[in-house]
C-alpha cells in the first residue's frame, strides 16, 4: 500500500475492481471488523443525484456520471478515514487514481468469469455499461477485455472466487497490517506501519490520548530510539517524563514495577495521562502492569521494538511481573490504547534476539497459518535475504500478528482456545525459571515447542513425523530442540508445577495436533522421567 495515510490510526481504504467482484460486500465487512464508516460511491452518488446510476447514464451520458464520481470521491477522501467501494471504472481516470493511492490503499478486487456472471445476474439492469439483462453476458467480456491491463497494473489482488467474504475481509487486513482487537475493555487498534515510530505523537493524538506521557524503556532501546520518540512525542505537543529500566527477564520484578511508578510520580502522571511502552516483551509486561495499578489503571501503548513483542507480547493486554518462584506469577488484564508495531526497528535487533522472536511467528504458524510456517521452514538464510527485500521483515510481523489478533478476538480473556498460544510455553517457562533465565525466552519456546511435541505424540495426538517437522523448522532457523545438558530435572518439574495454566493439581498443556491445529486444555502428570524424555 503506497497511500500517504499507511497504516495511520484511521486508515483510508478503497475496493476496486469489475462489476460483481465483491467490493461492497467485503468492504462492508472489513469496516465493521476496523470499527471504520464504509461508504459506497455509487450509492453516495445515487443519493446526491437522487436517481439511480442508470438514469444518470440516460440523462447524462457517461461523461456526467463520472463527473459525478470523481467529485465524490474527492468527498469520501476528505472524510480522511473509512473502506470505500469504488465502482468499477471510478479508477480509469488518472486524476482520480493519483488522489486514491495518495490518500490510502486500493486494493483490487477479481473473480472468475463465471462467478462475476453469476453475481450479476441478480442484479439486472444495474449495470449500465454492461446493456440490458439478455446481453449482460458479452457487456461483461468486452467490459473485462478493455480493462484487464488496467486492473491488473495495481500492486494489491484479491480473487473473491475461492474463500468467503469474510475470509478475503481478514486477508486484506493481513495484507495491509492493520487490525481492531476487541472483547476487552474498548477495544484497541493495532496497526503494523515501516516508519511508524516517527508518527507516533500524531497517532497518540488521533487515538485522543492526554498527557502528561511516560516512555517506558529500557537500556538498550533508549539508546537507539529514546530520542526519536521522544522527539515525535513532543512534537505533537506532549510533556513526556522518560523512565529508563534495566532490560532483561532478570528485572521482570516487581521491585522495577515500584521504580516506575515513581517515575509516573516525577512525571505528575494523572489519571487521564498515557504511559508508553517503547521495548521487548519484558518493557511492554512491566509498563503495562504498572500502569494497570498505577491511579487504579491509566492507558497505555505499546511500541514494540523486538519481533517476539511485535507478533506475540505486545498483544492482548496480558501485563505482569515475574516472583522468584515462576514468571508471570503477578499481572493483570489491561489491554493497550494502541500497538503501534515499527517493522523497520528490527534493523537495529541482534541477530540472536531475531532468532530469538521466530520461535513466536514458528508458534503461531503451527497454531493457525501453515503457510507462514512454511516461510519459517525455509530456514534463516532465505528469511534473512528475504528481509533484505523492500518490505524487510513487515510480511513475517504481519502475518506473526494476525494469528495472535484473530485467536484473541475469539477468547479475549483466555477462557478457551486462546489457550493455544500457550503452546511450547509451558516447557519453556519452566526451562526459563530452572536455568535462572540463561536461556532467551524465545530459546526456551523453541525447545518447549519441540518437546511438546514430541509429548503429544507419546500420548498419541500429534500426527505421525509432527515433533520431526517442528524441530527441524526451528532448528534451521538456529533454534535450539533439546534442553542444556547441565538442566536439573527436579528444578525443571519444580517450576512446571508452578505454571500458572495448572489446575486441580494438574498441569494443563496446549498441544500440537498438525501444522495448524493445537489441542488445548490437556491434562497431564508429569514426573521427571517423562520430563526428561521428551526435552532429548
Amino acid at each position: 500500500m503506497s497511500g500517504g495515510r499507511r497504516g495511520w490510526l484511521h486508515p483510508l481504504i478503497f475496493l476496486y475492481g469489475p462489476p460483481g467482484s465483491g467490493k461492497s460486500t467485503v468492504g462492508r465487512i472489513l469496516a465493521e471488523n476496523l470499527a471504520l464508516p464504509f461508504n459506497d460511491l455509487d450509492s453516495h452518488i445515487e443519493t446526491q443525484a437522487g436517481m439511480p446510476v442508470g438514469q444518470i447514464f440516460a440523462r447524462e451520458g457517461e461523461a456526467g456520471f463520472r463527473t459525478r464520481e470523481s467529485q465524490a470521491l474527492r468527498e469520501s477522501i476528505g472524510k480522511g478515514e473509512g473502506v470505500v467501494a469504488l465502482g468499477g471504472g471510478a479508477l480509469l481516470d488518472p486524476a482520480n487514481r493519483e488522489q486514491a493511492e495518495r490518500a490510502g490503499a486500493v486494493i483490487c478486487l477479481s473473480a472468475a468469469d463465471e462467478t462475476l456472471l453469476q453475481r450479476l445476474g441478480t442484479q439486472p439492469g444495474q449495470r449500465p455499461l454492461l446493456g440490458p439483462a439478455p446481453a449482460v453476458e458479452a457487456g461483461l467480456s468486452r467490459l473485462l477485455a478493455d480493462r484487464a491491463p488496467h486492473y491488473a497494473s495495481f500492486a494489491e489482488q484479491f480473487d473473491t472466487s475461492q474463500a468467503s467474504p469474510q475470509e478475503l475481509a481478514w486477508q486484506v487486513q493481513v495484507r495491509l497490517g492493520v487490525f481492531q482487537v476487541t472483547g476487552m475493555g474498548e477495544g484497541y487498534p493495532a496497526r503494523v506501519i515501516p516508519g511508524g515510530l516517527d508518527w507516533l505523537g500524531e497517532m497518540l493524538r488521533e487515538r485522543g490520548l492526554d498527557g502528561p506521557l511516560a516512555l517506558v524503556s529500557d537500556e538498550n532501546v533508549d539508546r537507539l530510539y529514546g530520542e526519536r520518540a521522544t522527539s515525535s512525542l513532543e512534537g505533537a505537543g506532549y510533556a513526556v517524563q522518560r523512565a529508563r529500566i534495566a532490560g532483561g527477564e532478570a528485572n521482570k520484578t516487581v521491585r522495577t514495577v515500584a521504580h516506575l511508578w515513581e517515575a509516573f510520580v516525577k512525571g505528575r502522571l494523572e489519571r487521564s495521562s498515557t504511559v508508553v511502552a517503547l521495548g521487548g516483551g519484558v518493557v511492554g509486561d512491566l509498563a503495562g502492569f504498572a500502569a494497570a495499578t498505577y491511579l487504579r489503571g491509566v492507558r497505555w501503548v505499546a511500541v514494540p521494538t523486538s519481533l517476539l513483542a511485535m507478533v506475540d507480547a505486545s498483544l492482548g493486554g496480558k501485563t505482569g511481573a515475574d516472583l522468584p518462584a515462576g514468571k508471570n506469577l503477578v499481572g493483570a488484564f489491561h489491554a493497550p490504547s494502541l500497538v503501534l508495531a515499527d517493522p523497520d526497528l528490527l534493523d537495529t535487533l541482534p541477530e540472536a534476539e531475531l532468532r530469538s522472536g521466530l520461535a513466536e511467528v514458528v508458534k503461531h504458524g503451527i497454531l493457525a497459518d501453515p503457510g507462514l510456517f512454511r516461510m519459517c521452514a525455509q530456514g534463516w538464510g532465505a528469511l534473512r535475504a528475504s528481509a533484505a527485500r523492500p518490505g524487510g521483515w513487515g510480511e513475517l510481523v504481519r502475518r506473526g500478528m494476525a494469528v495472535k489478533v484473530r485467536t484473541i478476538l475469539a477468547d479475549p480473556y483466555e477462557r478457551g482456545s486462546r489457550a493455544a498460544l500457550n503452546l511450547g510455553h509451558t516447557v519453556g517457562h519452566a526451562l526459563e525459571q530452572a536455568t535462572g533465565y540463561r536461556l532467551r525466552h524465545g530459546e526456551a519456546v523453541a525447545i518447549g515447542l519441540a518437546a511438546e511435541a514430541r509429548l503429544a505424540e507419546r500420548v498419541g495426538l500429534a500426527q505421525p513425523g509432527l515433533p520431526a517437522e517442528i524441530a527441524a523448522a526451528l532448528a534451521g532457523l538456529g533454534l535450539p530442540v533439546c534442553y542444556p545438558p547441565e538442566i536439573d530435572p527436579r528444578a525443571l518439574l519444580a517450576a512446571l508445577n508452578v505454571d500458572k495454566k495448572k489446575y486441580a493439581g494438574v498441569v494443563h498443556f496446549a498441544l500440537p495436533v498438525r501444522i495448524g491445529e493445537v489441542r488445548t486444555g490437556v491434562p497431564l502428570e508429569m514426573d521427571e522421567a517423562i520430563l526428561m524424555e521428551i526435552g532429548r
